[in-house]
């Protein structure tokens, strides 16, 4: 029988408890600040592996000694910009559409055939921002590009400047990120469909001799009202819920044709990476192939910061 200490598990805070509605979350760009250029990046889960890594943290107890940690691998291909949209009192007052788009976006979007405004044309902004779309077709895990919108950082001069250089050609992760930073990693959980209120919420099993059932709550509600309020523990969606993962340290960044750590058979449920990668310690929500948005940190704490990890080899447990 449960014990009647025990409370309901299951933070209000996430509420409703049901399926995202879209895989690459929306970000509030203004609160991030990047390193330069964009301020996040869509990447696609590896797996998991163990790393060899030399610790040299200032004052660890492990310090220029080599130790082993679990890591997950993400690989990220590079992105190119579909749109600018330019920001007024926060809407969107203008939008123009690169000319130099891939043929993939169709299965994604209709692409207009009537060209767009010339960026200098436009004065009257307060904010930049990008459509970026990611080329998952060179992975060889998918074919339709994924698309979300992306903060900039820097000054309105220094966003248009880096809008201009970039409208026509790739942007690759290593050009903006570096290895020891931090980065959040946002995405979906693992989906599992229904599940009962003891799984879902941690409710304790009731005792065998039970009337009604083992696997429930013990009451709804009262009789009068006739009413079951939302806080009562019900079976319902688990996972695919929108989460973050705060203050990762990049490990390392490195390129296939450089440095390959593909397993001879390829990555479980996954195969075999294909362009530029990240290492990250510990594990990242979601499955093999899912989309992620690594981001700037929200907030950066001293402890992960002063963390410095030196990349050595990638373990046996592949």
């Amino acid at each position: 029988m449960g014990r009647k200490s025990k409370h309901r598990d299951g933070s209000l805070q996430f509420w409703p408890r049901k399926r995202s509605s879209k895989f690459l979350p929306s970000v509030n760009w203004d609160v991030l600040n990047g390193e330069k250029g964009i301020k996040g990046f869509i990447a696609y889960k590896v797996g998991m592996t163990s790393c060899l890594v030399k610790d040299t943290t200032s004052n660890s107890l492990t310090k220029d000694k080599k130790i082993v940690l679990a890591a997950s691998v993400l690989e990220v291909p590079a992105m190119k910009i579909f749109s600018i949209r330019f920001y007024k009192n926060g809407i969107v007052s203008k939008e123009i559409i690169s000319e130099n788009l891939d043929k993939e976006l169709k299965r994604v979007i209709r692409i207009p055939k009537k060209k767009s405004e010339n960026i200098d044309s436009i004065k009257d902004y307060d904010d930049i921002r990008i459509i970026a779309y990611s080329k998952v077709g060179e992975t060889g895990i998918k074919k339709t590009p994924d698309m979300t919108e992306i903060g900039l950082q820097g000054s309105l001069d220094e966003k248009l400047k880096f809008v201009k250089e970039h409208m026509s050609k790739e942007i690759k992760f290593s050009e903006i990120f570096k290895p020891g930073i931090l980065v959040d990693i946002r995405g979906l959980t693992t989906g599992k469909g229904l599940e009962s209120s003891i799984k879902r919420f941690g409710l304790g099993l009731k005792g065998h001799k039970s009337e009604k059932g083992q696997r429930r709550p013990g009451s709804l509600g009262p009789w009068h009202p006739a009413h079951v309020i939302f806080r009562v523990p019900m079976a319902g969606q688990l996972g695919m819920f929108t989460r973050i993962q705060y203050n990762s340290k990049i490990v390392c960044i490195g390129k296939i044709a450089e440095k390959n750590i593909n397993p001879e058979n390829g990555w479980n449920a996954y195969g075999k990476i294909k362009t530029e990668y990240i290492i990250v310690p510990g594990s990242v929500h979601g499955t093999a192939k899912r989309q992620l948005l690594l981001t700037s940190p929200l907030r950066a704490t001293k402890t992960r910061i002063k963390k410095q990890y030196e990349f050595v080899k990638l373990g046996d447990l592949r």
